[in-house]
């Protein structure tokens, strides 16, 4: 999925012309802490909400700021996962995205991204998941199928966590079978640590829990 592709309308850009009494009145009527300021369909770059509340005066345009916007975005034809990342290295709420031309086309929120994760993440399909913790030399994802799929099981998805200062790394799998004793032994057997499992009932009310602490920190 290319980032074009999630665009939505959800928060729509505002003009350098309009007040700060606007903009902040946006910010919490789409529950975002960014919008977009654009100029025609020129992308003028981010006003946050921060910079907003330490005008001098509502009535200010946003022109009025004299600010240097910090302009962050992302070009459509750009990989979702490059999205994600500039989201999350930047603290964003919200990701622009420009054609070739640097136009503005849109943008993307966190909730919809995390929406979509949760989809390609094959969260909603039904399962158990797997959390495996080892050296990141011992990482192999053939080796995890054929051990996995040996017990006539299906990896539906994996991603990989790590920090910098470590060298080992989390591998958390979703597979489609919600009783897994049998794939928990096997991998025990060549000795992968299994740091934690979730049956789909488990992983559900996790999820759900996950989901809304997010909802209520965006509602914050």
């Amino acid at each position: 999925m290319i980032a074009r592709e999630l665009i939505t309308n959800d928060v729509p850009p505002i003009r350098s012309s309009e007040t700060v009494e606007k903009a902040l009145n946006w910010l919490d009527e789409f529950k975002v802490t960014h919008l977009a300021v654009v100029d025609g369909v020129q992308y003028q770059g981010l006003v946050s909400e921060d910079i907003l509340y330490d005008a001098a005066s509502s009535d200010m345009t946003i022109a009025d700021l004299n600010l240097t916007l910090n302009r962050p975005f992302i070009y459509e034809d750009r990989h979702i996962y490059e999205v994600m990342k500039m989201v999350s290295d930047m603290q964003l709420s919200v990701a622009p995205i420009l054609d070739k031309s640097d136009n503005y086309l849109g943008l993307t929120t966190l909730p919809s991204l995390m929406h979509l994760i949760s989809n390609t993440a094959s969260i909603s399909e039904p399962g158990s998941v797997i959390v495996l913790e080892l050296n990141q030399n011992d990482y192999s994802l053939g080796h995890l199928a054929q051990i996995i799929e040996g017990d006539d099981t299906k990896i539906l998805s994996t991603y990989i966590t790590s920090a910098n200062d470590s060298t080992l790394m989390e591998v958390t799998i979703k597979v489609n079978r919600k009783n897994i004793q049998g794939v928990l032994q096997a991998l025990t057997r060549y000795d992968y640590l299994v740091k934690e499992s979730y049956s789909e009932i488990d992983y559900q009310e996790d999820m759900k829990d996950r989901f809304e602490s997010l909802m209520k920190y965006l509602d914050m």
